[in-house]
This record gives C-alpha cells, structure tokens and sequence, in this order.
C-alpha cells in the first residue's frame, strides 16, 4: 500500500469527507494539519505546484489533488490501483 499524505485544517468539510473516504477503503493516512503546523502550507504548495487550498492528497509521489479529485478517481475506479501500485 502506497503511503498517504493529506494536508488538511479542521473546518474544512472537503477535508472531512476525503479522510472519510480513506478510512472507508481502510487506508492509513497520514494528516498534516495546517491549524497546528502552518509553517507547512510553503511545504504543501510546492509540493502540490501552487495548491493553495485544502486538502491536498498525495498517494506515494503522486499528487491526487484535492477531494473532487479524489472522488473522480474512486468513481472511475483508479484509485485503488493507485494505492497499491
């Protein structure tokens, strides 16, 4: 299983609902939360090309994006090969 890493702050309902779906498919995850250490959103915008929103998912080197992508990518049936690629 890949690992995961989700940037997230604790009011955000997309946030919510994509760790949801995680924990749902019984993926761990790692959550970086944005409330407790915001000295990692230079961190996550670089990694994520500039994202500035929440959250923002990475599956191994991968960028997902952020919860509508993540969704896009169960509904089409990619993502558990993407975890476990």
């Amino acid at each position: 299983m890949q690992p995961v890493e989700i940037y997230t702050t604790p009011t955000c309902g997309f946030c919510h609902a994509a760790k949801r779906l995680l924990t749902t498919k019984g993926v761990s995850f790692t959550e970086i939360s944005l409330a407790r250490e915001p000295e990692r959103r230079a961190e996550m915008m670089q990694r994520s090309d500039g994202g500035r929103t929440v959250p923002q998912i990475f599956v191994g080197s991968t960028h997902v994006g952020g919860c509508d992508d993540l969704f896009a990518l169960d509904k089409a049936g990619k993502l558990d090969a993407l975890l476990t690629a």
